[in-house]
């Protein structure tokens, strides 16, 4: 029986290869959740979700650059 959680990984075995998971990465650098999920599709893309992994990444980073310009005046 495993015990930590990291040693787990529920369908799939894409990040288990990984010499740091994202999730490690992600919450030693405490990155907010749209980086972290970018961050997460860009690692996994070629070994699970393909071209829709990078879309995925992609509408994160689109959602962050909105939430972090949406109350900034235009020049």
């Amino acid at each position: 029986m495993s015990n930590s959680a990291l040693d787990v990984q529920v369908s799939g075995d894409h990040y288990k290869k990984l010499k740091i998971q994202p999730v490690e990465y992600i919450h030693a650098n405490g990155i907010g959740f749209c980086e972290g999920s970018a961050i997460k599709y860009l690692t996994r893309w070629r070994d699970k979700g393909g071209i829709a992994d990078l879309e995925k990444a992609k509408h994160f980073i689109e959602l962050l650059i909105e939430l972090e310009t949406k109350d900034v005046p235009h020049a």
